[in-house]
C-alpha cells in the first residue's frame, strides 16, 4: 500500500463525525486553549445539539465545516469556511496536537481553499490569527493569504488576511 492511501482524507462534515469530533476537542481542548479562545464547557455539555446546529448551517450553504480523518476514523483536524456571504467566507482550521509538524494543516487548508473556489463558488476568503501562532500564519503564507491588516483577537494583536481564488 502506497503512503499516500494512508494520508489522512478531508471530508464534508457529516452526522456520523460526531463522536470523533468531540473526541477530537476533548483531547485537544488545553493545546487548542493555548493559541484560540476556549469553546468553554458549554460547547462540550452542548455538542450534540450544536452538531446538529452545524450540519443544518452547512445545508443552508452559509457554512461549510470539513474534517482531516486518518484511516482508523480518528478525527485529526478541522477547516471550516463559515459567514458565507457576497462570494467569500471566514476560513478557521486546527489540528490535532499529535499531528503538527507533518504538512496536515497546510495541505488540509490548501484542499479547502480549492474546494472553495471551485465546489461552492467563492471568490475570496478572509483568515486571522494570532502573532503569537506562527503554524498558524505560516499555513496561511504558504497557502497564499496575503496579510491585510493588524487587528486584536481575544484581546491578542494578530494580522487579518485574505485570498482571493
Amino acid at each position: 500500500m502506497s503512503a499516500s492511501s494512508n494520508a489522512p482524507q478531508l471530508q464534508l462534515l457529516g452526522p456520523g463525525h460526531a463522536p470523533a469530533l468531540l473526541a477530537f476537542e476533548k483531547a485537544n481542548r488545553a493545546f487548542f486553549a493555548a493559541s484560540l479562545p476556549d469553546r468553554g464547557d458549554a460547547y462540550f455539555r452542548d455538542f450534540a445539539a450544536r452538531h446538529g446546529a452545524l450540519l443544518a448551517e452547512q445545508a443552508e450553504g452559509v457554512c461549510y465545516f470539513h474534517v482531516l480523518v486518518d484511516d482508523a476514523g480518528d478525527v485529526l483536524g478541522r477547516v471550516n469556511l463559515v459567514d458565507v456571504t457576497d462570494g467569500s467566507a471566514e476560513l478557521g482550521y486546527r489540528i490535532a496536537e499529535r499531528a503538527t509538524g507533518r504538512g496536515l494543516a497546510t495541505r488540509a487548508v490548501r484542499q479547502v481553499c480549492d474546494l472553495a473556489g471551485t465546489a461552492y463558488g467563492l471568490t475570496g476568503l478572509r483568515a486571522a490569527t494570532t502573532f503569537d501562532n506562527p503554524g498558524s500564519r505560516a499555513v496561511l503564507d504558504r497557502v497564499g493569504f496575503l496579510p491585510a491588516g493588524d487587528i486584536r483577537l481575544d484581546g491578542r494583536p494578530g494580522t487579518r488576511y485574505t485570498l482571493a481564488l
